[in-house]
Formats: C-alpha cells, sequence, structure tokens
C-alpha cells in the first residue's frame, strides 16, 4: 500500500459520511457533505499526480483509482435522484454507461486485452464533478453566509439549471459511452471473434 492507493481507499471511506451529510437534518450538513465531495476529488487529482512523479502506479491503483471515483460520484447522483433533485433516467444512463463500460474493460483485461482511455472520459468525470458541486452548493446555500447566493439560487431555480445542466451531462456521458466503443472497435472485434 503506498500513498496513491491510501488516498484512493480514503476516498471509498468518505462515501458513507457524504450521504450521511446529505440526508442528515441540519442547517450546515448540506455543505459539510460538499466539503467533504470536494476534498475526496482533491485526493483523486493529487493520488494520481503524486504516483506519476514518484513512479507509484500499481495494478491495483489503476483498478481501485477509477472505480473510487465512480462510487463517490454514482453515489451522488444516485441520492440526488431519491432527494427528487434530479431524474431518476439520468442516473440510470449515467450508470448503465459505468457499469457497462468498467464491466466491459474488466472482462477484457482478463483476457489481457488493453483498452485505450480518451481524454474525453476525463472530461466526463470533470463535467459530472461539476454539476455534483453544483447541486449541493444549490442544496447547501441556505447555510452559507454569502448575500449574493440568494440571488444566484433563486436564478438556478427560476430557469430550471439543475435540470438543463445535469441532462447535459447525461446526454455527454452517454457519448463518451458511444466514443469508448468506437476507440476501441478493433480490441473488441478481436474479442469477439
Amino acid at each position: 500500500m503506498n500513498l496513491p492507493n491510501i488516498l484512493t481507499v480514503g476516498r471509498i471511506f468518505m462515501t458513507p459520511f457524504f450521504i450521511i451529510f446529505l440526508f442528515y437534518d441540519h442547517p450546515y450538513a448540506k455543505t459539510w457533505a460538499l466539503c467533504i465531495f470536494v476534498i475526496a476529488m482533491l485526493t483523486d487529482i493529487y493520488d494520481g499526480y503524486y504516483a506519476r512523479k514518484h513512479n507509484l502506479v500499481t495494478d491495483y491503483g489503476r483498478f481501485l483509482d477509477p472505480l473510487a471515483d465512480k462510487v463517490m460520484i454514482l453515489s451522488a447522483l444516485i441520492s440526488f435522484a431519491v432527494m427528487n433533485v434530479i431524474p431518476f433516467w439520468m442516473v440510470a444512463l449515467i450508470v448503465f454507461r459505468d457499469i457497462f463500460v468498467t464491466g466491459l474493460r474488466t472482462v477484457m483485461s482478463s483476457k489481457n486485452m488493453v483498452m485505450v482511455t480518451s481524454k474525453i472520459a476525463k472530461r466526463k468525470t470533470l463535467t459530472q464533478v461539476l454539476i455534483i458541486i453544483f447541486i449541493l452548493l444549490n442544496l447547501g446555500s441556505a447555510s452559507l453566509p454569502i448575500s449574493w447566493i440568494g440571488d444566484f439560487i433563486q436564478f438556478s431555480r427560476q430557469h430550471q439549471l439543475i435540470y438543463y445542466l445535469t441532462l447535459s451531462v447525461t446526454i455527454f456521458t452517454i457519448f463518451t459511452g458511444f466514443t469508448y466503443l468506437y476507440t476501441n472497435r478493433a480490441v473488441i472485434r478481436q474479442f469477439i471473434s
């Protein structure tokens, strides 16, 4: 266990606390959930950077890092759907895409076939992280002592920004799934034949 892997495992252990604060009935609970989420995503950036810089990239880390991201991100999105903040069908499409791609990658790697992760997939994760932060800011705004936040939230609700931004992220997520399949079509064809 090296430092990047410890940070990755720590990110997985942060997820239950994130969910507890998200559903906890306290004026600052949503703000605490936001803080936990941001810290988790910062550890994601740092562990990858540290692993590459100090040549600590391992197969265990390669497997666990994206899994930790998915655990935190999908937990947040599913929680938002349970809270009726975003529609279940959007979350279902995102979850299906991520489970399908992860399952495909796992099956392929068990046959010693390597699938290429494109840069667009990293952008997909970034868009998901940003929409989660945006939603958490909306949910926790009442406890933030910043005057303009109220106007921003009112504008956001009036124009249904959460719905339309989440819809955009959903469409982009599905698009990246098709891009992933297209990029790796030769390896997939080889696997099938």
